[in-house]
């Protein structure tokens, strides 16, 4: 462990969506999903790169996996399991909850919870949304997921955002259910001048200067609280294929930065501790409250709503 880790801080939720370069809403009205199979992948070199970094740390993670990466790549789930990381869902092809029934969204967490188990050899308990797409439209999928029996979600961004996010959710951990132990712990976000800003991970990381999320982190642990971060495979890797006839502004999003992400990678993992997302919702259900669906989007304790 770096000396500059904090050790008498929290334990932070370290954590990749494991998805490929042309899986991402940004490409999605260019690349037509039956396209995939035959676009050739780059998903299991870059797992590799972040399984060696990972190792080279000394630190342990969650790899949120679609169910389609996992029925194709079956020996590197199985690698990274066996490495001691947790294995979790990102649902089967990156379709995003709010476009999907309760019935729909509960056959794509059946399909990728049996991919991902049969490919990795281990239990399922946790899940993230594609584009963390449960919101204040989509308050039901905390039903299905406590149905099937998962633990705990990490797919609220309890911020407002052009793609994606819940304005009203609260930023740290929650029950959304009252008759559940199901817990969710949103994505990071920090606070200045009264405002949230994002600071979890993912574009924001990589695009921003890295002194912006350690700020950020570190204002997080000063308050008692892990931070949650997240990265994508693809942010790695430079050489990755262009998509020349994407928008302009997905474009710029998706390539900036990406020879820098591995450097800025190594130097939070050294300046922080990381561990495991299904280790940390242990540790944040113990406190969590119970905050249940109320007018607007809102969320308030079931007791309140009752009266």
């Amino acid at each position: 462990m770096d000396e500059a880790r904090a050790s008498s801080g929290p334990v932070n939720g370290l954590s990749v969506d494991v998805e490929d370069w042309f899986q991402v809403g940004a490409f999605e009205t260019v690349i037509d999903r039956s396209d995939w199979p035959a676009i050739r992948t780059r998903v299991e070199r870059n797992c590799d790169e972040i399984l060696a970094l990972f190792d080279a740390a000394g630190v342990k993670g969650t790899f949120f996996t679609l169910g389609w990466v996992a029925v194709r790549h079956p020996r590197l789930l199985r690698r990274i399991a066996e490495a001691g990381h947790e294995m979790a869902s990102h649902g089967w092809d990156h379709e995003r909850v709010f476009r999907m029934d309760a019935a729909t969204f509960g056959r794509d967490l059946d399909m990728s919870r049996k991919a991902i188990e049969d490919a990795a050899g281990v239990k399922v308990s946790g899940y993230r949304a594609p584009s963390f797409s449960i919101d204040a439209r989509t308050p039901w999928a905390f039903d299905v997921l406590a149905e099937q029996g998962y633990a705990y979600s990490s797919s609220v961004a309890p911020i407002a955002h052009d793609h994606y996010g819940w304005r009203e959710a609260p930023r740290f951990a929650f029950h959304p259910l009252a008759d559940s132990s199901l817990v969710e712990i949103p994505v990071t976000t920090a606070t200045f001048a009264g405002r949230r800003l994002a600071a979890g991970g993912g574009g924001f990381f990589r695009v921003l200067p890295y002194g912006f999320s350690r700020w950020a982190i570190r204002q997080v642990n000063a308050e008692g609280r892990p931070a949650v971060f997240y990265f994508h495979p693809w942010e790695i890797d430079p050489d990755q294929p262009r998509v020349p006839n994407a928008p302009l502004r997905s474009r710029l999003r998706h390539y900036t930065n990406l020879g820098l992400m591995a450097g800025k990678l190594r130097q939070l993992i050294g300046d922080f501790q990381w561990g495991r997302m299904d280790e940390l919702a242990v540790r944040e259900a113990e406190r969590a409250p119970t905050l249940v669906m109320g007018p607007g989007g809102t969320l308030a304790p079931a007791g309140a709503l009752a009266a």
